[in-house]
């Protein structure tokens, strides 16, 4: 995704390059847009066409040029330029969902925040450490059941457990490590 960015709208912008998209074509596609513009206002003022070629071959790039756009533009206006640091102020931006806010101000605002994935539900579910049927009930399961010292990293741990090991089809129980304990 974003990697060691600590800025906050390029982690923002990352994020939602980042859907559905896998991580190397997200890096290439960040970098690209970011040569172009690397403010909220800078980016407002890009063409959508701008947008559109620089993310390419994102996933779903045609709506999330519209959404960069219109987010870069609100940002500008309504935030003066600052992403808001707040997961409840940015879920009120268009597009932006709980994972997305959680990176938000955990990457780049250096708070508490837990980010839960298809990978982070799926295992904690699997592990039955959690019992929820989507994403955000997970999250606030683990905000109640986690220590808050491991909110920040679970994300990270999981997302690459869930892709190497505990794939959500056939996983590879048989190699894993902590398969005693599932």
């Amino acid at each position: 995704m974003a990697g060691t960015e600590k800025d906050p709208f390029k982690v923002l912008i990352s994020c939602i390059l980042s859907l559905r998209t896998q991580d190397r074509t997200t890096g290439e596609a960040s970098g690209r847009l970011f040569a172009l513009a690397s403010t909220p206002e800078a980016m407002a003022s890009l063409s959508e066409d701008d947008i559109r070629k620089a993310i390419y071959p994102v996933g779903f790039y045609r709506v999330k040029t519209g959404r960069i756009k219109a987010l870069s533009e609100i940002i500008t206006r309504k935030y003066n330029g600052r992403v808001p640091d707040t997961i409840d102020e940015l879920l009120k931006l268009k597009g932006v969902g709980r994972k997305t806010a959680n990176l938000v101000v955990t990457l780049a605002y250096n708070k508490l925040g837990i980010c839960v994935d298809t990978h982070v539900h799926r295992i904690t579910n699997r592990w039955g450490y959690v019992r929820t049927k989507k994403p955000k009930e997970t999250e606030f399961v683990l905000r109640e059941k986690l220590p808050r010292q491991y909110w920040k990293e679970i994300n990270g741990l999981l997302v690459a457990f869930g892709q190497g090991i505990c794939k959500p089809q056939s996983p590879f129980c048989s190699i894993c490590c902590i398969n005693d304990f599932c």
